[in-house]
């Protein structure tokens, strides 16, 4: 996890945050790598050349699996892929790898939806999310990010039950130049209220709200939580616009059971899915995909998080993901 308690540096200009671009590709590879390694480095050994029959397709099946597809979405997967195979007439497993990955694309590819903080002023994003999962790490990067898109940012400690949250979010709008709102007096609602009529009076350009982790069985907390989208209403109607939930990767399929809980009770509308370079469950973005397609309402991942660095947070790309994933 990055450091924000680390010595201050100046922000990169704005030539410096687009010559990183160019290196985001490789980048990307280099964070999925577990993930790579478990999905990747089986595949290729898989497309290697030969006959495609049943066996080829059981090897496939337990791959999926094993890098955390999740079963309902490794059998869609497999029903696609035998239908693309067919259609397409083929017969040599070099040529399923790219069926693989077209077929992995048409699952995917409804998740890309990048943030976009233009349609209010304040734009107020919620951010919710289980103990643990990066949400504070994930606010401090975002907030660098919108930054470097030219928006102006205002930070409201909501997690007022975690003394070290508000500590950190304050390192971080020290390091960003971004005011964050911050009280010890135990009302995360009150904070967010007062941080949201801030930014009203400052016309600044987007609210990112933290709020306490919490598991979504714990149904005071759920309650609470509900409440303070409430407050948030109050103090400016429709709001929040955005309500983040951001996923630790590494609970592979329980990332799955936390983003129908927290829909169910707050109607998440986009993810943000962290720490992808520690696991070989990257498989779960499929099981992700898999889910809003089943339920009608697909929920977009708004941002993926691959590294250490404070550039490692970038909007998903279904494309760019499969890729890395998958050699060509």
């Amino acid at each position: 996890m990055f450091n924000p308690f680390a010595k201050k540096t100046d922000p990169a200009p704005p030539a410096a945050i687009q010559a990183s671009d160019l290196s985001w590709t490789q980048r990307l590879k280099n964070g999925l790598a577990k993930t790579r390694q478990q999905l990747g480095g089986q595949l290729s050994a898989l497309f290697g050349g030969g006959k495609i029959d049943e066996t080829i397709y059981e090897e496939l099946e337990t791959i999926l699996l094993t890098s955390d597809v999740g079963v309902s979405a490794t059998q869609h997967l497999l029903t696609q892929l035998r239908h693309r195979v067919k259609k397409q007439d083929l017969q040599d497993t070099t040529a399923l790898k790219l069926a693989l990955k077209e077929t992995l694309l048409d699952l995917l590819g409804p998740l890309e939806s990048p943030l976009d903080v233009r349609g209010h002023q304040p734009y107020v994003m919620m951010m919710v999310g289980v103990n643990g999962a990066g949400k504070t790490t994930t606010i401090g990067k975002l907030a660098k990010y919108l930054q470097a898109q030219g928006h102006s940012v205002l930070i409201a400690a909501g997690d007022t039950f975690r003394a070290a949250a508000r500590e950190q979010l304050q390192v971080w709008g020290e390091r960003n130049d971004v005011h964050v709102i911050a009280s010890e007096s135990g009302d995360p609602a009150a904070v967010i209220y007062d941080a949201i009529n801030s930014a009203i009076a400052k016309k600044i350009d987007v609210v990112i709200a933290d709020t306490a982790g919490r598991l979504p069985t714990q149904l005071h907390l759920m309650d609470e939580i509900k409440k303070v989208q409430r407050v948030i209403d109050k103090a400016l109607p429709g709001a929040p616009h955005e309500i983040l939930l951001v996923l630790d990767a590494n609970t592979g399929q329980n990332a799955v059971n936390q983003l129908k809980a927290f829909h169910e009770a707050l109607g998440v509308t986009g993810l943000a899915l962290t720490k992808l370079d520690g696991t070989a469950k990257g498989g779960v973005i499929a099981a992700i995909a898999h889910l809003g397609q089943q339920s009608g309402s697909q929920i977009p991942v708004r941002l993926i998080g691959i590294g250490e660095s404070i550039d490692d947070l970038r909007p998903f790309s279904a494309t760019d993901f499969i890729d890395a994933l998958i050699d060509d």
